[in-house]
C-alpha cells in the first residue's frame, strides 16, 4: 500500500523521471502534488501498471491533483551534460512549473540536485512507496510516451512506438540498418 506522504506538508511534490536509459528521446520528468485523500485503487510505479491502466490513472492525477507539471530535456541537453544531469534538469523544469510552491519534494532514486530554496529527500524505488511519486512516474511515462508516438511517425523504421527508445534487438537492428537518426543518444552505446 502506497503512502500518502512524507512529511505531512500540504504542498509535498513527488518527483520522478522516464526514459533515462532509453538509446533515444528526451527525458521526462513529472511534479505532482496530491490531496491527502487520493488514492485510486491501481496507483502504483508506472512500470508495474499495464497501458491502459496508466492512461485512466493519468486522467485521475491530472484532474485531481493539487498542482502538477512535466518537463523534459532533449538529446543535445542529455549529450551536453549526461543523462543524470539532465534527468534534475527535467524535474527542476517540472517544478519550476508547477501552480503551487512546494514546501518539499520527495525524489524518486538516490541522488538529487536540489532545487534552489526547498528541501527534499530521495527514496530508492520510491514511486513504489508514496503516492506522488507513482503519480509523477505515471505522468512521465505517460507524456513520454505520447512524445516517441509522434516521433514514431517522423521515424517508423526504429519502432519508437513500441519500444519508446529503450534498447529492445528490433530498435539495435534498426539502427544497424538506417544508422542513428538526430534524436539517437549519440553518448550511448547504440549497438
Amino acid at each position: 500500500m502506497l503512502l500518502a506522504s512524507y512529511t505531512e506538508l500540504p504542498l509535498e511534490a513527488g518527483l520522478d523521471e522516464a526514459g533515462r536509459g532509453c538509446l533515444a528521446g528526451p527525458v521526462f520528468a513529472a511534479a505532482v502534488i496530491l490531496p491527502p485523500d487520493f488514492a485510486p485503487a491501481y496507483l502504483n510505479d508506472s512500470k508495474l501498471m499495464t497501458a491502459r491502466r496508466r492512461e485512466v490513472i493519468r486522467k485521475d492525477i491530472c484532474r485531481e491533483a493539487v498542482a502538477w507539471a512535466v518537463g523534459e530535456a532533449n538529446t543535445a541537453e542529455i549529450a551536453s551534460i549526461n543523462i543524470a544531469q539532465a534527468s534534475y534538469l527535467a524535474m527542476h523544469r517540472a517544478v519550476a512549473q508547477l501552480a503551487q510552491v512546494p514546501e518539499h519534494l520527495i525524489v524518486d532514486g538516490n541522488r538529487f540536485r536540489a532545487y534552489p530554496g526547498i528541501e527534499h529527500t530521495c527514496f530508492v524505488k520510491g514511486d513504489g512507496r508514496y503516492r506522488s511519486i507513482a503519480a509523477a512516474s505515471v505522468l512521465a511515462k505517460t507524456f513520454r510516451d505520447d512524445r516517441m508516438h509522434e516521433l514514431a511517425l517522423e521515424y517508423p523504421m526504429y519502432g519508437w512506438e513500441q519500444n519508446a527508445g529503450y534498447p529492445t534487438e528490433k530498435h539495435r537492428a534498426a539502427i544497424r540498418e538506417y544508422g542513428p537518426s538526430e534524436h539517437h543518444r549519440m553518448g550511448f552505446r547504440l549497438l
